[in-house]
């Protein structure tokens, strides 16, 4: 079974860890305390949308990269072939602004199995 929280909290960590941040300087940024965005981290506290709000502010990522990741890995999970929806003028637009990690062309989920 999928766990939403868990799912949220290893991309929110991936995109930390990509961006070579700590813990605490992102907990401090997003005004979240440091045990709290750990164990959001760690799925095992729900984070609300105002607290997912600040920890992607912090991270300088839009809130919706965020879910789609997390909406890929849950439909991966599941089984489903989702095509990459991503307009290219808009991949193409965030190539500069956001981390280039989000903002990769990405090819077509499989099926699993």
């Amino acid at each position: 079974m999928v766990v939403l929280r868990r799912e949220i909290g290893d991309v929110l960590r991936d995109a930390r860890q990509r961006q070579g941040r700590t813990l605490r300087e992102v907990s401090s940024a997003a005004r979240v305390s440091l045990g709290y965005l750990s164990e959001v981290e760690r799925g095992q506290k729900e984070a609300s949308s105002e607290l997912l709000h600040s920890i992607c502010e912090a991270l300088d990522v839009p809130m919706s990269l965020i879910l789609r990741e997390v909406s890929d890995r849950v439909a991966v999970t599941e089984g489903l072939l989702i095509p990459d929806t991503v307009p290219i003028d808009l991949a193409a637009s965030l190539e500069g602004g956001v981390d280039a990690g989000w903002a990769r062309t990405r090819a077509e989920l499989a099926p699993i199995g």
